[in-house]
């Protein structure tokens, strides 16, 4: 079912984003090296991640892929730590933009695919939270681009001959772009409809200056989609 046929009101897409985020944090054990992503459906796993520390007293400890999630993670108890102290997680939680049969992703709504692809590479196991109005037929959501600035006039013209069609991030409560947390840039990249997601990934990585993009190809084999729904929630994996 395309996402955009799928028609949900506020309310219940906030339930089902809460279903697919409980149910991720019921899959994390004690003593995991957990990958927090960013988004509104991850800090559903991050509250049910706190009470679960109080309650049940699990341990573990969380590496943030953002400023926003630290800041949450740490609201809710959870402890956390790095990916130089933990180069290889046990688990990854987070969310997408859109999710095609193949497993391919679109992320980075909230600018912050670069860490959180580093995150999902070091992760054996990866959830994806999402509510049914992400999961596509085929990837057509705008692309994000981080950017180092010093290249950014190249890569906009690199990206503009992919057929991109990019458009510089700006701020929202903020005059002038988006800055990640990282210090770059991030380009939106409307390619329309992505036939070859994984081709499409290989030729942006190729441009000196984008230093990540929003797609996410190669992780198939180990991502779990858990789509969250009013009443429960439903799997999704390619084993």
């Amino acid at each position: 079912m395309k996402g955009e046929e799928y028609a949900m009101n506020a309310t219940q897409q906030v339930e089902s984003k809460r279903n697919a985020g409980y149910r991720a944090a019921g899959m994390v054990e004690d003593g995991m090296a957990v990958g927090l992503g960013t988004g509104s459906t991850v800090f559903f796993a991050m509250e049910r991640l706190g009470e679960r520390i109080v309650r049940d007293g699990l341990h573990i400890v969380g590496i943030p892929t953002s400023y926003q999630a630290a800041i949450r993670a740490r609201q809710y108890g959870i402890p956390l730590s790095s990916l130089d102290e933990h180069p290889e997680l046990d688990i990854a939680i987070d969310g997408a933009d859109q999710v095609d049969p193949a497993l391919n992703l679109i992320k980075g709504r909230g600018a912050a695919h670069l860490r959180e692809k580093c995150v999902c590479d070091a992760a054996r196991k990866v959830l994806i939270v999402v509510d049914p109005t992400k999961m596509v037929d085929t990837l057509d959501a705008p692309v994000p681009v981080e950017v180092l600035p010093f290249a950014s006039a190249g890569v906009f013209r690199r990206l503009a001959l992919l057929g991109a069609g990019p458009v510089l991030r700006e701020g929202v409560k903020k005059d002038g772009p988006v800055v990640t947390d990282n210090g770059n840039l991030i380009f939106d990249c409307d390619f329309g409809a992505i036939k070859k997601p994984g081709d499409l990934e290989t030729k942006i990585a190729t441009i000196p200056g984008a230093l990540e993009c929003g797609l996410f190809t190669a992780y198939g084999e180990k991502i779990t989609i858990i789509v969250g729904e009013e009443t429960g929630c439903r799997v999704v994996s390619l084993h």
